[in-house]
């Protein structure tokens, strides 16, 4: 089978012909000085995506691998935490909590929904025993943003850290983990970032070092150790293990590449084909999967699959005869996701996205309004882009 003529998943995406460049830059020796310069720079890069001064730990593995690091390193057995729980991703930290022996607490929405900074507040305020708040930022199964930004100084005012799920948010949706009070942050760079999915992108802060030093059940001598990176590492200058040497140019690359553009451009260009693609697919007379307009999350665009289709036969007829690779819903529901993140969030793709969608739909016998969709997405793009100079 050949690729896809368009990636418009929900990750990983396209990365640039620059990212790819880097990726196939020379690997050299992990204690070469270059590299252990470039893996500074990287950190340091990293941080200012992340928007914090807090610690940097990029840790070799899918972003998974990094929130299990974190949910092992800050809880021990009998640790009373509280799950935020919009979707799959929130269900799955459930689980893995469970296995570490917490105290498991959810509070716990539709899959098409998010939870509100009310309902914390209210239930820290009742349970004053929490000592961790696990949040998924961008749900991005659902296509849903939980508010972060108010749930992490709740948090923090009731003496507990927070450990986020920023995997899919970071770099096209607003995240400042230090202003937003957060302790540990895990993001992805195979999403807005437009990079390689190899690695954990992760911020520390000195409270959650705290934890961690005095968790009895923090893994050491572990690929999972964050105590090893920093031991190891951030005070040690000697890596717990290989780093990919060829992960770490490809994720620097794509740092770069963000921060030159600007974050708050970055931001509004997923922002604007996110708006153009919702605008297109309620034009076509179809449904979106977020239950409001207020917690959509800018990065994918979740439609809800009419009755009677199945979102395996949607996604499989919009590869196979249009040549776009779109996403399902990983278990949140029957819904497919149309991607805006990193390259794949600017220009025509939110279109091309609409448009492929709605003659599958048509193809496979639901009426759509084709025309009208990609119409209305052209509407938001041309009101909305910045002219030409």
């Amino acid at each position: 089978m050949n690729d896809p003529d368009f990636t418009l998943s929900a990750g990983p995406v396209t990365a640039s012909a620059r990212t790819l460049a880097a990726l196939g830059s020379p690997i050299t020796y992990h204690y070469d000085p270059a590299f252990l310069e470039c893996f500074r720079r990287t950190e340091r890069k990293v941080a200012r995506v992340l928007q914090t001064s807090a610690d940097v730990v990029l840790m070799q593995g899918e972003a998974v691998l990094g929130l299990e690091a974190a949910a092992r390193a800050l809880v021990r057995p009998g640790t009373p935490v509280l799950n935020l729980v919009s979707g799959v991703f929130g269900k799955g930290m459930g689980y893995w909590l469970s296995d570490f022996g917490a105290d498991l607490h959810e509070i716990e929405v539709a899959y098409n929904d998010a939870v509100g900074a009310t309902e914390v507040e209210r239930f820290l305020r009742s349970h004053p025993e929490i000592e961790v708040v696990a949040v998924v930022h961008s749900e991005t199964p659902s296509g849903t943003l939980n508010p972060v930004a108010e749930i992490g100084p709740i948090a923090r005012a009731h003496g507990a850290l927070t450990l986020v799920d920023c995997v899919s948010s970071v770099g096209g949706i607003p995240f400042k983990a230090d202003e937003w009070q957060l302790d540990v942050c895990v993001a992805g760079p195979q999403k807005c970032l437009g990079g390689p999915p190899g690695m954990s992108l992760m911020s520390v802060s000195e409270g959650a070092w705290a934890r961690i030093g005095a968790n009895p059940a923090a893994p050491r001598a572990s690929f999972l150790s964050l105590l090893d990176w920093k031991e190891q590492w951030l005070e040690g200058g000697t890596f717990p293990f290989t780093p990919s040497v060829s992960d770490v140019h490809g994720v620097e690359a794509a740092c770069d590449q963000l921060l030159e553009e600007g974050l708050e451009s970055s931001i509004e260009r997923h922002e604007l084909s996110a708006r153009a693609c919702r605008a297109g697919i309620r034009a076509m007379g179809l449904e979106l999967w977020p239950r409001t307009e207020e917690i959509t999350a800018a990065c994918v665009t979740a439609v809800t699959v009419p009755d009677g289709l199945t979102d395996v036969q949607v996604r499989s007829h919009v590869r196979e005869r249009y040549g776009v690779m779109i996403s399902g819903g990983q278990g949140a529901g029957n819904l497919v996701r149309i991607g805006h993140m990193g390259p794949t969030a600017r220009g025509l793709h939110p279109v091309v996205g609409v448009a492929a969608l709605g003659r599958a739909l048509t193809d496979l016998g639901v009426q759509a309004e084709i025309g009208a969709g990609v119409e209305a997405a052209l509407e938001v793009l041309a009101r909305e882009a910045a002219p030409v100079a």
